[in-house]
């Protein structure tokens, strides 16, 4: 099992982060590349029911399962999905971005889709850390040396930790729901009862009733949480389930439960990750441009902007997209979405 701290070309430890001595084995996407300032077309939500291309890729622990479109030489863009979402939640920003000079890679998180563990032995593993090293994973076994990475819900997390630990791996970021680095530590701090109520969730997972009760009842289960995160949003049973057959990984349980139960301190994490961990404790800055987005009808636990614009160092800007849009917002408001990837390109 590979160690994500002594990954291949390069690794270091800085003063207050770790980052990569990045060494250019005829990588694409690297820090020059720009894509042509070109209009984007006008799309509405839904517009798009597939991808181009299915691909899959063996990345670190993984054998990564990604929809790929746009030109090869392209400025690379990573886009990283949440829970419970999955690729398709940028069905219609991918080809936008594409059709702008983009190389788009849409990854299934691990514990979704056609992503799957290489080994039986390998902990199923959901903590924060974990998924952020299958990233830059891919990053490697794709040769892709740089990348602006797109993103909300755990995915958001998982763009805001690369930015964060691995700054020179992201040219910028777009986050939605802005700074969502935690740690068990934090999270142990009880937050107002209103608060507390809409992560309801969580404390459910916690229990083995709530992983048996997701484990039989996961489609009916994310449903209610799509319904409940975007209560304006109307989506119909196409839509749905396009993404809910990723959900069917034979990890996804275990994964999310994981997730959730390693939040609050209920479970370890891996001990390879503990220097990374340890760092995102310290609630790292973040020094890569940055667009933070959010909708105007997120039904989320979500924090304010004002919370959290003190964290980004580097040119920084937030966008709150109206018009009754909720938590997927990728999915909801994909002309917004893709112009902010343009935009922050350009900072």
């Amino acid at each position: 099992m590979s160690d994500p701290i002594n990954q291949q070309r390069r690794r270091f430890f800085g003063v207050a982060a770790m980052t990569v001595a990045a060494v250019e084995f005829g990588m694409t996407g690297s820090a020059g590349a720009q894509a042509p300032a070109t209009p984007l077309p006008a799309v509405r939500a839904g517009t798009n029911t597939s991808f181009e291309t299915l691909k899959q890729i063996k990345a670190g622990v993984l054998d990564v399962g990604y929809a790929e479109t746009g030109p090869a030489n392209g400025p690379v863009v990573l886009l990283l999905h949440g829970w419970p979402y999955d690729i398709y939640s940028f069905v219609d920003v991918a080809p936008l971005l594409a059709s702008a000079g983009y190389r788009v890679i849409v990854p299934y998180l691990r514990g979704y889709g056609t992503t799957r563990f290489l080994s039986k032995d390998t902990p199923r593993n959901g903590q924060q850390s974990a998924i952020a090293a299958d990233m830059i994973a891919l990053l490697d076994a794709l040769r892709i040396d740089k990348a602006i990475v797109a993103a909300f819900d755990w995915g958001a997390r998982t763009a805001n930790i690369m930015a964060a630990l691995w700054p020179e791996r992201c040219k910028a970021m777009v986050s939605v729901s802005g700074y969502l680095i935690g740690s068990p530590e934090i999270n142990k701090k009880p937050l107002p009862p209103k608060a507390e109520l809409a992560w309801w969730y969580q404390f459910y997972f916690a229990t083995e009733r709530g992983r048996l009760g997701y484990e039989q009842n996961r489609r009916d289960f994310n449903r209610l949480i799509w319904q409940t995160a975007s209560p304006t949003w109307k989506f119909d049973d196409a839509t749905f389930e396009r993404s809910a057959a990723a959900f069917d990984n034979p990890d996804h349980v275990e994964i999310v439960i994981h997730n959730y139960r390693w939040r609050l301190g209920l479970v370890d994490g891996e001990a390879r990750f503990d220097a990374l961990e340890k760092q995102l404790a310290t609630g790292p800055m973040i020094s890569v441009p940055t667009i933070t987005m959010e909708g105007d009808a997120n039904g989320a636990p979500h924090a304010e902007p004002s919370a959290y614009a003190g964290k980004f160092s580097r040119k920084y800007e937030h966008r709150t997209i109206s018009g009754g849009i909720g938590h997927n917002l990728p999915q909801e408001a994909p002309q917004a979405f893709a112009q902010a990837v343009l935009d922050v390109d350009r900072f």
